[in-house]
């Protein structure tokens, strides 16, 4: 097995994650807070796909999936073209309204699909690339996608909490 072949398989196990913590979810679920300013599960997925959309868009020398395919118009929301939820309020995360899980899983598809391209085209040797010298050390290609996988992993383990939250109401 690859290195490759594991960040493909981690990456896998978020997108089946993201459709497990969306399936059979209403609106109302997807916008739900537990707490004045705790995070919605659409929120949560949303901000962990754009993270995943910038990143490895970066990193390939793609263009965001969000803006490429037209995501960014359907979803419709009140943000900046290339924000991705890192640094937002808790009353921008409040504007996340209107977008159903269907939409969100279809978005989470496509920047999936997006990342599957990415990997498969990758040696070995790539992975020792620097993609960010402003650190100390540079962060390399393999930091930064451990970095998205870990970013994405938790964020949809904060969803799964919710749901459970939810569900349990």
């Amino acid at each position: 097995m690859t290195s490759t072949d594991v960040l493909t398989d981690a990456f896998d196990r978020i997108s089946g994650l993201v459709g497990d913590v969306l399936q059979d979810l209403s609106g109302d679920d997807l916008v739900a807070r537990v707490g004045p300013d705790a995070n919605s599960i659409g929120w949560l997925v949303w901000h962990l796909t754009r993270v995943q959309d910038d990143h490895i868009a970066a990193a390939a020398g793609l263009e965001q999936v969000w803006i490429a395919d037209g995501w960014q118009q359907r979803f419709g929301l009140p943000y900046p073209p290339k924000a991705i939820g890192y640094g937002q309020s808790s009353a921008e995360v409040g504007t996340f309204q209107g977008v159903s899980a269907s939409l969100l899983q279809q978005y989470h598809r496509a920047v999936h699909e997006q990342t599957l391209g990415f990997l498969k085209g990758l040696s070995e040797g790539d992975l020792d690339r620097v993609v960010d010298p402003s650190y100390r050390p540079p962060v390399t290609l393999a930091v930064r996608l451990v970095s998205i996988v870990s970013d994405d992993l938790q964020h949809v383990g904060q969803a799964a909490f919710v749901r459970g939250l939810l569900r349990r109401r």
